[in-house]
């Protein structure tokens, strides 16, 4: 089959018919997409009973795995292989996450649900610029957050109330975790400003627990073990680097897999399968050999919270003119090392104007407010215009 031609989902539909070897459990399917790196965001395979006329490019890889993940979710939890209806409840979920604002998903999805159709929304899914989930977000890590698709189906399909509030907080606590992660790196050159930035991101983030919440500040009250899998898996892909881990990034990933509830064994062997995949597959991963994973995890959320900024920046001119202690507290951020104190003011003070403006409102999700010290750093530089006209001149 061609996954970049039409009818490719219909012939997967046929050649699935024939695949004698479904999976017994999830958990079977997620150790699986884990092998194939679906789940680490790099598609080295593609299902193993998909016989393809060409090589596959790495987006036609993960569209492949992405629908084979919903298909097989979908079997699993419906105990059916009725590929019709399953289009048919696809189109159901992606109109759930769909905010009901003018996207591609409004284009796609009318008239008639069918395969066709399914084969650009998929397309789309792969290659849009902004997660469906939240139309401000990118992928993180590489095509990571894919597996999100996946984990949200699967509560869709016994539980479809608020499920794009599910996507939302499982998207954030996985970035929350791997920002986390990130703070037990030990700098290199090369990611000194990573580690710099990571540091103030957590004083910035307010970690007393609550009833709902761990000792990592992450809201995990509505997700079972799966999701907890997967977060722990994020986890341990943010920290690994060049086969190699100190320390202090053991134990911090140890903490990380206690607060969701696995022992020693479970993060170990979260670790141990990271590592091996990237021992067995390094040569075949270009990003991996040219990029460090942790500075590209940050390069994108810079990219992101300066596309927030422009795409906001008359409303945020607005708010911050009327906030001369903001503006005063954001210019001397530039200048020297913020107190406690002040860095709470600048938190309270910025979440009020992203309350009001809701296409910040990834801010205010859970894990969003690792995102403030990026912001921080931004705006200045985006809008001079604010602090120009309304810097306080020490005396």
């Amino acid at each position: 089959m061609n996954p970049s031609a039409s009818g490719w989902i219909d012939k997967f539909g046929s050649l699935d018919a024939k695949n004698k070897n479904g999976y017994l459990s999830f958990e079977s399917l997620y150790e699986d997409l884990k092998a194939t790196g679906f789940i680490y965001g790099f598609n080295l395979y593609s299902p193993d009973f998909i016989e393809t006329e060409h090589k596959l490019h790495d987006d036609e890889k993960a569209k492949l795995n992405l629908l084979n993940a919903l298909y097989q979710t979908y079997a699993l939890e419906k105990g059916s292989q009725d590929f019709e209806r399953f289009i048919e409840i696809v189109f159901q979920f992606y109109q759930k996450l769909d905010v009901g604002k003018v996207s591609f998903l409004q284009k796609i999805i009318s008239g008639k649900k069918t395969s066709a159709q399914l084969e650009k929304l998929l397309d789309s899914r792969i290659h849009i610029a902004d997660n469906v989930f939240s139309k401000t977000f990118t992928s993180l890590v590489t095509n990571g957050l894919l597996c999100i698709d996946v984990l949200t189906f699967r509560r869709f399909l016994s539980e479809s109330r608020d499920i794009l509030g599910f996507a939302q907080e499982l998207e954030y606590a996985t970035i929350g975790l791997a920002l986390q992660s990130l703070e037990a790196k030990e700098p290199h050159k090369k990611d000194k400003k990573l580690a710099h930035i990571l540091e103030a991101s957590l004083s910035f983030v307010d970690h007393t627990p609550t009833y709902s919440e761990t000792q990592t500040g992450i809201n995990l009250e509505r997700f079972g073990k799966s999701e907890k899998t997967y977060l722990l898996d994020m986890a341990c892909l943010t920290v690994w680097e060049d086969q190699a881990l100190k320390y202090a990034e053991t134990a911090r990933i140890h903490t990380i897999g206690r607060e969701l509830g696995f022992g020693k064994e479970t993060t170990r062997d979260s670790l141990f399968w990271v590592g091996k995949f990237f021992a067995e597959h390094k040569e075949d991963i270009p990003h991996y050999k040219d990029h460090n994973l942790a500075t590209q995890f940050y390069d994108n959320m810079s990219k992101m919270v300066n596309r927030l900024i422009k795409r906001n920046s008359k409303r945020l001119l607005k708010e911050l003119s009327e906030s001369k202690e903001l503006l005063y507290l954001l210019t001397q951020s530039t200048l020297r090392d913020l107190d406690a104190e002040e860095k709470k003011k600048i938190q309270k003070q910025l979440l009020d104007i992203f309350k009001s403006i809701p296409s910040l409102a990834i801010f205010m999700l859970p894990g969003g407010a690792v995102l403030l010290p990026i912001f921080i750093k931004l705006i200045p530089k985006l809008l001079p215009s604010a602090f120009d006209d309304n810097r306080i001149e020490d005396d």
